[in-house]
Formats: structure tokens, sequence, C-alpha cells
């Protein structure tokens, strides 16, 4: 095929997939939607959860085995439930936090316990990986716990956090594709309404492309936000 043929077929492409630019939109704002509440409640949830599972482990500074059994099994069983069926398992919940069963607000309620059973777990590992060392002069020092938290764990494992949320926010857009079966939206369920169930290949393509360049860009954004801030190549 020479060129001017791609430029042809590229222009009709594009021209046939125009047609759906309200839809598309309307697609990639409720993926947006979605998953920008699961990365909030990752943040403001998830960081504190897998903070204090790290604190209460075995040997390390506040241990106490009971409340990290509970908090460790919980998020274990979230993260090994099969999604779907926790979206369904959920419906009631669901249904009791927002008001309905259905939508995008609904859709982000199950996206939103994965993403802090999911994020609490990468931040304890995280934690982990910060020298024993730092705690203990910190605390010599006579520092709090919030200043041993904020100004030294969090400080020293900044690299590994912002990675750990870049891998979560690539599965929570993962998981906001099959969101359709509660009526919440988002590309995947654009793509299976008008590219699966309609034979419509285009559509389905094209989708294909939009989530590619997506998960490629905030990958390339969070790599990169953890290499500036890593203390060791500072």
């Amino acid at each position: 095929m020479d060129a001017p043929s791609i430029i042809q077929y590229l222009n009709d492409y594009f021209t046939y997939v125009q047609q759906y630019d309200t839809e598309i939109w309307r697609a990639i704002g409720e993926t947006f939607v979605m998953v920008g509440i699961s990365i909030a409640a990752a943040v403001f949830l998830g960081l504190p959860v897998g903070t204090v599972l790290f604190l209460c482990r075995k040997g390390q500074l506040y241990e106490n085995r009971p409340l990290f059994s509970v908090m460790n099994g919980l998020v274990n069983i979230i993260r090994s439930f099969p999604f779907l069926l926790l979206v369904v398992i959920m419906i009631p919940l669901t249904r009791f936090i927002v008001g309905t069963s259905i939508g995008t607000l609904a859709a982000a309620v199950p996206l939103s316990v994965v993403a802090i059973a999911s994020y609490s777990r990468l931040v304890e590992q995280s934690l982990l990986e910060v020298p024993k060392e730092v705690i203990e002069a910190a605390s010599s020092m006579g520092a709090s716990t919030l200043q041993i938290v904020f100004k030294f764990l969090y400080v020293e494992a900044r690299s590994g956090l912002v990675l750990g949320l870049t891998t979560s926010t690539i599965s929570f857009i993962s998981y906001s594709t099959v969101m359709g079966i509660v009526g919440g939206g988002g590309v995947g369920d654009f793509a299976i309404r008008y590219g699966y169930q309609r034979f419509e290949t285009e559509i389905m393509v094209f989708t294909i492309i939009i989530m590619v360049i997506l998960v490629q860009s905030i990958q390339f954004a969070g790599s990169l936000a953890a290499r500036l801030l890593d203390k060791r190549k500072a």
C-alpha cells in the first residue's frame, strides 16, 4: 500500500470514528471519574491502612499482632476476591452508600474498596524497604509517631510509594473496563457495546488505542516522578 492510499485509509478511518465522538468523550469522562475516585480512596485511606499494617507488624515500632492479623486478613481477602463477584456482592452496600447500584458513582464504590486494599499492601511493602536504623534514629531524637511517619518513613519511601500508586492506577483502569455490569460506563463498556456487540472492529481498535495511550502516559509520568524523588539517586 502506497503513501496516498495509507493517508486516504486513515482519513476514512477517523471520519468513521468521528461520528461517535460524543459517546467516546463521555466514556473517557466516566473512566476518569471512576479511576479518580479510586485513586483518592487509595491515597486517603489505602496509605494510612498500609502504614498501620507496617507499624503493627512483628518487630516494628508499634507491634500489635491482633490488630495486624485482622487488618492483614481483610486486605488479603479483598485482594484475592474475584473483582466481578465483588462488584455483585457489594451491590447492597453500594446502594446504601450512594443511593443507587447503577451508574458511574455506584461503580466507583467497589473499585475504591479494591483500591484501598491493593495500595495498602504496596505501601506496606515500600515502607518495609526503609532501613530500621531510620526509625531508630527518629525515635532516639524524640520524634512523635506522626513525625516518624511523615518526616522519615514517607520521605525515605516516597519513590516506592509513587511507583506503587502508578501501578495501582493502571490496575484501576483495567478494573474499570468491566464496570458496565452495573451501568458504570467507561471506555471498556463503550468498546463492548459499540465495538463488540455491533461488530464494529474500527471502534474496538480505536478504544484499545485510547487505553494504551492512557496507560503508557500514566506509566511514564509515574516512573519519571519516582526517579526524581528517589533519594538514592539525588
